[in-house]
């Protein structure tokens, strides 16, 4: 019993360290998301929309200069890739790779 606590426990506190950064994906793909959807044509432009959508999401892990923007076809293609390092216990980390990708409208 002593050790299946040990092993909840545990889990908990990973759940716990991951779940922040779980939570700023997801508001970086809805941003994307947003972005993409906007209308915007210019880099810059959506680069500027992301920032300040960002800012009010409070997102720090990537800015609008970290997206890799392309069109083809008209269609603006918008995504992101970064891999968040979390300390555990001496010199053993977790490393997650986070990617998303949003199309938005033809523009």
């Amino acid at each position: 019993m002593l050790f299946f606590g040990i092993v909840l426990v545990v889990i908990v506190v990973i759940g716990m360290r991951v779940m922040p950064t779980a939570l700023e994906f997801y508001a970086c793909k809805r941003a994307i998301a947003k972005v993409a959807a906007s209308g915007e044509t210019g880099v810059f432009e959506l680069q500027r929309a992301f920032d300040k959508i960002a800012a009010v999401e409070d997102i720090a892990t990537i800015t609008g200069k970290d997206l890799k923007i392309q069109r083809d076809g008209g269609v603006v293609t918008i995504s992101f890739q970064y891999e968040k390092r979390i300390p555990l216990v001496g010199p053993a980390s977790l490393v997650l790779d986070y990617e998303g990708t949003s199309t938005g409208r033809p523009q």
